[in-house]
């Protein structure tokens, strides 16, 4: 069983948004939850209005990613190339408008913890912003606890 504890810490004197959640599952499980594209369409989604139906993933240095995300009112499509990637330990990508996000993947035994760092943008209000990242890593959450 998986069990998530997510925690927000974040730095409101900087563009950057901080998650953290700790898990009592190996790395490896939580690892490969948050990459396989065929898990990412089923957690990938900030409400249950929102989900996303195609992700494509090239976990590799330089690879690409492309996740379409979908509501009934309009669809964007969130990708970006990979920066660095340390399997098991470390992803950081920039996204296609130039911001940077990095996750963290540490722990030993069945207990994992992940960090998430991103920028903000300047069009929506960083709470908003905040709250859509929070509602996707709270996704994950219950979908890995699941899984």
């Amino acid at each position: 069983m998986l069990l998530l504890t997510i925690k927000n810490n974040y730095n409101d004197n900087s563009n950057k948004n901080y998650s953290r959640s700790n898990s009592t599952c190996s790395c490896r499980k939580v690892w490969k939850t948050w990459n396989d594209p065929y898990d990412i369409i089923k957690w990938n989604s900030a409400s249950p209005d929102w989900h996303t139906p195609y992700a494509e993933h090239d976990l590799r240095l330089g690879g690409k990613f492309n996740f379409r995300m979908e509501a009934k009112d309009g669809s964007f499509d969130f990708g970006g190339v990979y920066d660095a990637v340390t399997p098991n330990q470390y992803i950081e990508y920039t996204i296609g408008d130039g911001r940077k996000v990095k996750v963290h993947f540490s722990g030993t035994g069945n207990t994992t913890y992940i960090t998430e760092e991103f920028e903000a943008e300047s069009t929506n209000p960083i709470e908003m912003q905040k709250g859509g990242w929070q509602a996707i890593l709270n996704n994950f959450k219950q979908y890995t606890e699941k899984n």
